[in-house]
C-alpha cells in the first residue's frame, strides 16, 4: 500500500475508533503520553498526512483497546491479540452431565447449519429413557427426569425442516452395550435390547437427514466433539467445554470429523442393520 493511502487508512480508523469509544483527542493525547498537536496532525485531513512511529501506534490502540495492526491497515480485525485469542478459544465450564443445556444453546444458535458430533458414549439424540435413567442415577446436579426432558427437546431438533445431523459413535461401545459389558454393566437386558432397537428405527427413520458411522476406536480415536456448522466448535473434556470460534480451528476439526467420517468402517446406510444385527 502507498504511503500515503495507508497514512489516510490510519486517519480513518483512528477516528473510527475514538468516536466508538467516546474518547476525545486531549483525552487520547493524555493516554498516548503526547501532546494533543500530534493527535490533531494524526487526524488532519490535509495533504501532509503523516504515519505515526510504532511506539506512539502502539500506544494508541492501548488506548482504544483495537489493534495497532488493525489501525495501520494491516489486518481487518480490529481486536487486539488477547480478545482474538479469548475468541478463538474459550473454556466453558460444563454441568459435569451430557444433557447439558449449554450443548442446547449452541443447537439453536447453530439453526440451520450441519451438526457434526462425537459423543462421548452414545449419542444423547438416540438414548431411551432406560439408557438416560441408568446413566444418570448417579449425578447429583441433574435429575434423570431432567435428563430425559432435556434429551428429547434436543431430539425433537431433528423434526425441524432442514436438520442435518451427522455423528460418529464407537462401534465398540455399541457392541458393549448389546452385551451389557464394560460401561454398561448393570443395564438389564431388556433395556439394552429396548435402546438397540430404538437406535436402529431411528437411523432407518430419520435418514439422510440423521446419519451414523461407526468407527473402529482400535483403528481412530476421537475425544467428544460437537461441530456447529461454521459457527463453533466444542471439545468436551469432562469438566470444561473447549470452544472454538475461529474459523482455521472450526476447519481443522471438521477435517479430524471428515477424515473420521472416511474411515468408519460402518457407513450411514449400512448402520441401521449392523446395529440391529448385534442383538
Amino acid at each position: 500500500m502507498d504511503k500515503r493511502d495507508r497514512a489516510d487508512l490510519f486517519r480513518t480508523r483512528l477516528d473510527e475508533a475514538m468516536r466508538r469509544a467516546e474518547i476525545s483527542r486531549s483525552a487520547l493525547a493524555r493516554q498516548a503520553g503526547v501532546d494533543r498537536s500530534t493527535i490533531a496532525q494524526l487526524l488532519g485531513d490535509d495533504d501532509d498526512a503523516r504515519l505515526p512511529n510504532a511506539h506512539l501506534a502502539a500506544e494508541c490502540a492501548a488506548a482504544l483497546r483495537v489493534s495497532s495492526d488493525w489501525l495501520l491497515g494491516l489486518t481487518d480485525r480490529r481486536e487486539t491479540a488477547a480478545d482474538l485469542l479469548e475468541i478463538s478459544l474459550r473454556i466453558t465450564e460444563a454441568e459435569r452431565t451430557f444433557a447439558d443445556a449449554q450443548i442446547d444453546a449452541w443447537h439453536r444458535e447453530a439453526a440451520g447449519y450441519k451438526i457434526r458430533h462425537v459423543p462421548a458414549t452414545l449419542p444423547d439424540i438416540l438414548k431411551t429413557d432406560a439408557v438416560l435413567e441408568f446413566e444418570y442415577a448417579a449425578f447429583r446436579d441433574k435429575t434423570p427426569q431432567q435428563a430425559i426432558l432435556t434429551t428429547r427437546y434436543r431430539s425433537d431438533w431433528l423434526n425441524t425442516p432442514g436438520s442435518d445431523y451427522e455423528i460418529c459413535a464407537s462401534r465398540e461401545l455399541v457392541e458393549s452395550l448389546a452385551r451389557g459389558e464394560g460401561y454398561w454393566r448393570g443395564l438389564p437386558e431388556d433395556a439394552r435390547r429396548e435402546q438397540i432397537e430404538h437406535m436402529t428405527s431411528v437411523c432407518r427413520e430419520r435418514y439422510p437427514s440423521l446419519r451414523l458411522y461407526l468407527y473402529d476406536s482400535k483403528v481412530v480415536f476421537s475425544a467428544p466433539v460437537t461441530i456447529f456448522g461454521p459457527l463453533l466448535a466444542a471439545v468436551y473434556i469432562g469438566r470444561y467445554y473447549m470452544v472454538y470460534r475461529e474459523r482455521r480451528q472450526i476447519s481443522a476439526l471438521t477435517d479430524h470429523f471428515d477424515q473420521l467420517v472416511r474411515d468408519s468402517e460402518t457407513d450411514a446406510r449400512a448402520a441401521a442393520d449392523v446395529i440391529a444385527a448385534m442383538i
